[in-house]
């Protein structure tokens, strides 16, 4: 039986059904946790500052951050003042679930980088016709930052503005992400499964605090790495490591069965 390690937390056992269900032997370790800034001074400053009409543009980058601001803004805020103040900005997405939040709260995207929803397909837009020099820019940050994303921004002449929404950390337990690294040292699995860029980072970083970091990116050179789409693609070739799969379209059921299904080729021939 194919053998899978897929390191999903959020939706765990919804990936451990979807492998199962295929025919593929599951093994899903949580490598991450969200963690809510609750006392979060940088959306509560970003609020203020849009209500008082400093920003230009606004950019969201996911829709759990999207939904999190809000709940966050109306801790201090009126809802309908801040989105009032929205509504005067140029609000970009970088993709459907953000676009569908703020559907929701009544707000016209302006908008909506194309697929593969990357940072680099914004870049590409704003370089297609929307104004950002010299004006400032909020984005709504997606757990990690990205400083490549904002230099480039930079050089276009926007002022960028980063909020922090949410973190990700390490489970609180992070024993079975532990014994996955040793795992796939020890060969024990056929295919890894990436559905994000930090995952990749937090398997990293437990490799390094057991010392095993280079045993562990030589075994996964061995196997079959399978990924959701371009930004956890390009994390993990940025490892030195090659993307042997990836979903298209970018969700969890297309990589599963891409994966069982051409994975025991693409073994073979390495």
């Amino acid at each position: 039986m194919f053998s899978i390690c897929s390191f999903e937390s959020r939706r765990a056992e919804e990936m451990k059904s979807l492998i199962e269900r295929q025919g593929g032997q599951a093994t899903v370790v949580k490598s991450m946790q969200e963690v809510p800034l609750t006392d979060n001074k940088d959306v509560l400053e970003f609020a203020d500052n849009l209500i008082n009409e400093q920003y230009q543009i606004v950019l969201f980058m996911t829709g759990v951050g999207a939904t999190q601001l809000l709940n966050i803004v109306e801790t201090t805020f009126s809802r309908d003042i801040f989105l009032q103040a929205l509504e005067k900005c140029t609000v970009i997405v970088r993709g459907p679930k953000p676009a569908a939040v703020l559907k929701k709260w009544g707000i016209q995207v302006d908008f909506k980088a194309p697929s593969p929803n990357t940072w680099k397909e914004i870049l590409q837009m704003i370089d297609e016709g929307i104004p950002i020099q010299n004006k400032n820019m909020a984005i709504q940050e997606y757990g990690i930052s990205n400083p490549e994303f904002y230099a480039e921004l930079k050089k276009k002449d926007a002022i960028v503005h980063p909020v922090t929404v949410y973190r990700w950390a390490f489970p609180d337990d992070p024993e079975p992400l532990y014994q996955s690294v040793r795992n796939t040292i020890d060969g024990i699995f056929d295919a890894l499964l990436f559905t994000s860029a930090n995952q990749l980072t937090h398997v990293l970083q437990a490799a390094e605090t057991l010392k095993l970091k280079e045993e562990w990116i030589q075994a996964a050179k061995k196997m079959l790495i399978a990924s959701i789409g371009p930004t956890a693609s390009e994390k993990i070739r940025s490892e030195g490591l090659q993307v042997d799969l990836e979903a298209s379209p970018p969700k969890m059921g297309t990589l599963v069965r891409m994966t069982l299904e051409q994975g025991p080729d693409i073994i073979l021939n390495k």
